[in-house]
């Protein structure tokens, strides 16, 4: 109905996954790389967790299309699947006729090809959605089918996607031995209210409109609010916004836009997201560069370490960065949105595209249902969308000559250039952008706990934002580095997030 009004080829908000339009903010395009990596050049089982609406059907919609060629994705959308109908789903999709047949010989049956496709190079990754909704003896089953093996190698690489509600099901004492063999687990958690600008203007330029940015900072903090960052909900709430603007013949949508949108929702109530428990539990060490890290002491919160809000950044390489979303559930703020743990900035402020409006909105009735007449259709096909306004990049912040941020700059600089091939560091957060006063403030306090010569500061850039990665200490592999972790003054690991960040000799300092 609204698509000529504001120059849209298909409407922006669709609650069904559509690829074109995943958002690779909010390190849902971090966790998706990860995934890659993990499936094409690891073993274990993977899981990620995250609550409704938040986007993992559309990560594994993704996650489908970019996995390489010579690994054959089963995808099962129905998880409540018996035991039997589980073996005989997977037996369909790799294209063998196995109806009928014991549960002995589809075993045998399914190995038999699982080993003839390893032999040619390829394999097999089997992909859960609502995998909290499948029953105990059926994801026991897929424990089982996980164990077959050629030599040392696996056969079958197992991804679930589930609510938080897979968490507790996997706790039981009986779901022991499957959770045991979670060696990647990915939290997707609900977009922070500053990136639900960016959120919004990416979907609506993905669906071909051409004008300023349309969606006001007080609406946008509403649809935040009431959407608890849930990407769904937030699509639902945006798409009845443009509904009554453009009932009201506007392109500048609104805080009584939103309010319409939120009254003719009927949203339930959430549980909040602080109050879920093993929110952030991590399967297994990787090497992955964490997206989820507690900054809370590059915050300046002494006392009471917190994360501050993590950010997205682009990966380098896959041999180089990737993902460990977790962060401990006592670390989440509660509601307000303004406060939820977030992880892409908004790059820029909305811009200012004030026109005219007709009458006020009331009530959803008046928002939603009201039929446009024929001169407000004439007045919208006639309205021209204004010239987008282009935004410099901010340069990056002065840093004094003499403080400990620019000794510890140097000392990386000379570290990276003589460190040796396969080093390892362990990464503890990165920044939400390049804040040299809070960053000389972590660093006062790693020189109060006698840590400073092994705090390292990697320049990056986040969404085209200057910002840091604060790394600690070069070991000689993986393992060094595990054992490096667990030797971590007590308050780093308290609030942090560690994980392994592979070095490159060859990486040049921004």
């Amino acid at each position: 109905m609204y698509l000529e009004h504001f120059g849209l080829n298909e409407p922006p908000f669709k609650i069904t996954p559509v690829t074109d339009f995943f958002f690779s903010g909010a390190n849902r395009g971090e966790i998706l790389d990860a995934l890659v990596y993990a499936i094409t050049d690891g073993e274990g089982i993977v899981k990620i967790s995250g609550e409704v609406g938040s986007g993992k059907t559309m990560l594994c919609r993704m996650l489908l299309e970019k996995l390489p060629t010579n690994i054959k994705a089963i995808y099962l959308a129905n998880p409540s699947l018996s035991r039997d109908e589980l073996l005989y789903a997977i037996a369909d999709r790799l294209g063998l006729d196995l109806e009928g047949q014991r549960v002995s010989v589809i075993l045998q049956n399914l190995q038999n090809d699982l080993e003839a496709k390893y032999a040619k190079g390829e394999r097999c990754v089997v992909l859960v959605d609502e995998a909290h909704a499948m029953p105990l003896d059926t994801l026991e089953e897929l424990r089982l089918l996980y164990n077959l093996q050629v030599g040392k190698h696996k056969l079958l690489q197992i991804v679930l996607f589930g609510q938080p509600e897979l968490d507790e099901k996997l706790s039981q004492s009986n779901m022991r031995q499957l959770k045991d063999r979670i060696v990647h687990h990915f939290t997707i958690l609900p977009i922070s209210q500053k990136v639900i600008h960016t959120y919004l203007m990416f979907r609506m330029r993905a669906a071909g409109y051409k004008g300023p940015d349309n969606f006001s900072a007080s609406a946008e903090k509403l649809i935040g609010k009431a959407s608890h960052g849930l990407m769904r909900r937030v699509n639902i709430l945006a798409d009845k916004a443009l509904l009554a603007a453009f009932v009201e013949n506007t392109h500048t949508i609104t805080e009584h836009h939103v309010q319409a949108a939120i009254r003719d929702s009927e949203m339930t109530p959430m549980h909040k997201w602080a109050n879920r428990r093993n929110l952030g539990m991590v399967g297994g060490i990787t090497l992955f560069a964490a997206i989820l890290a507690g900054a809370g002491w590059f915050m300046g919160r002494e006392h009471q370490d917190s994360p501050s809000i993590p950010q997205t950044a682009s990966l380098t390489t896959l041999a180089t960065s990737s993902v460990a979303a977790s962060v401990p559930s006592s670390h989440i703020e509660p509601t307000p949105l303004a406060t939820t743990p977030a992880s892409a900035p908004a790059i820029t402020e909305p811009l200012s595209a004030t026109m005219a409006s007709t009458s006020p909105v009331t009530s959803a009735a008046s928002s939603v249902a009201t039929t446009p007449t024929t001169q407000t259709i004439n007045a919208a096909q006639n309205s021209k969308p204004a010239p987008e306004k282009i935004i410099a990049a901010p340069a990056r912040p002065a840093i004094a000559p003499s403080s400990l941020l620019q000794q510890r700059l140097d000392a990386t600089h000379a570290m990276l250039s003589s460190t040796a091939k396969g080093s390892v560091s362990i990464q503890l957060f990165y920044t939400e952008n390049a804040q040299p006063e809070r960053m000389e403030g972590f660093l006062k306090r790693a020189d109060k706990l006698g840590v400073l010569n092994e705090i390292y500061v990697l320049p990056i850039k986040l969404s085209g934002r200057h910002a840091y990665r604060a790394i600690y200490g070069v070991y000689p592999n993986s393992d060094a580095a595990r054992n490096g972790i667990a030797a971590l003054p007590q308050r780093y690991q308290e609030a942090f997030a560690p994980t392994l960040h592979l070095l490159d000799s060859s990486q040049e300092m921004p």
